[in-house]
């Protein structure tokens, strides 16, 4: 699944976590693919299905 990287760095803001935030804005690309990019979101402490059920429209279960 595709997110937008400012959904991601939006999530890691309200977590508190600005540096990994600063981190993702630097490194993900514009759009994210879950698959492809779960190393880059797991190293900035990213759980997929932690932010899919954050993002708007019931993405998440």
């Amino acid at each position: 699944m595709q997110i937008d990287k400012q959904q991601i760095i939006d999530h890691l803001k309200g977590k508190g976590d600005q540096d990994k935030a600063d981190q993702a804005q630097s490194d993900l690309p514009d759009k994210v693919d879950t698959d492809k990019d779960s190393g880059l979101l797991s190293k900035l402490g990213v759980n997929v299905k932690d932010l899919m059920g954050k993002l708007p429209g019931g993405l998440g279960g």
